[in-house]
């Protein structure tokens, strides 16, 4: 059991390996980053167009041609997807486009996709979805500014959704082209909070078609989880959805009555179900464990 708890050196040893060389590339792109910022009013602008445009082919070129480890490549890779972004904000600066700031992410996004299906990078990956879901959000708030805000999460929830089952049987029947698990992990983490949200809002709000509509993928999804965390021996996904669930109950609880002797129940009711719901969940561990 200690082996499947405990990390051995060997992994330690990867672990750091990966973590000293994402925050080198991090500080790295953020120290030209802020090169920019600070110098921005000394600088001709096709110099700072120059610089960063140099930037992205020199890394480019890098990637190509430079022959290290393939996880420096796949980092590197992810560190030029970023400076794409900050060439196109410097653009927009230098010739005042006007352009929403959808548009900076949605061409962002597009810009890079090819990178982001050759590289087979989940932290890259993850960055990509992270931007999809920024561009959607803004767009809703920018343009279709008719769009409800359960409409909003109903959209975010499938996207996430998608891209979280594509992880997921792309490991399945792709060994070689495995997610890691911290990437599945926080995606599925991320389509738990959005459902929550979106729960726990129209419940306080008059019911309409696209909260039962949510309700219903909601509780499909937590469904499909369930069974997959339990085939799968995964305690995080049986967690997440659990914690998920009391959170909803307490919220339809708080919807019945606002009074202090509800909120005395609800105290009582969280730390009861957390307290059964955390046995339960170490006696699965041990099971799966022995």
């Amino acid at each position: 059991m200690a082996d499947t708890v405990y990390a051995d050196k060997s992994s330690w040893l990867a672990f750091l390996r990966i973590l000293f060389l994402g925050i080198g590339a991090s500080f790295t792109v953020a120290g030209i980053i802020f090169f920019f910022a600070y110098n921005w009013a000394d600088l001709n602008k096709f110099v700072k167009l120059g610089l960063l445009e140099g930037l992205v082919l020199l890394v480019s070129l890098g990637v190509l041609f430079f022959k290290t480890n393939p996880l420096v490549k796949k980092v590197l890779l992810a560190a030029t997807a970023i400076l794409v972004g900050a060439s196109l904000a410097v653009f927009g600066q230098v010739y005042q486009t006007g352009a929403n700031a959808y548009d900076f992410f949605l061409a962002w996004v597009l810009f890079i996709s090819l990178w982001v299906i050759i590289s087979r990078f989940a932290a890259l990956w993850v960055i990509y979805i992270a931007l999809i879901n920024t561009t959607i959000f803004l767009y809703a708030d920018q343009v279709a500014q008719d769009w409800s805000e359960l409409f909003v999460i109903n959209f975010l929830f499938v996207v996430n959704l998608f891209f979280l089952i594509g992880f997921l049987l792309i490991s399945k029947f792709k060994p070689d082209r495995r997610f890691p698990v911290w990437s599945t992990h926080l995606l599925a983490l991320a389509i738990t909070v959005i459902g929550t949200i979106g729960v726990s809002m129209g419940i306080f709000e008059d019911p309409e078609p696209l909260f039962w509509m949510l309700f219903v993928l909601v509780g499909i999804s937590y469904g499909l989880g369930v069974w997959y965390g339990l085939k799968a021996h995964n305690i995080f996904y049986l967690a997440i959805i659990c914690f998920s669930v009391i959170l909803i109950i307490c919220d339809l609880l708080l919807h019945a009555s606002e009074g202090a002797g509800m909120f005395f129940i609800i105290g009582l009711f969280i730390i009861g179900s957390v307290t059964v719901l955390i046995k339960i969940l170490m006696k699965l561990q041990r099971k799966w464990t022995r």
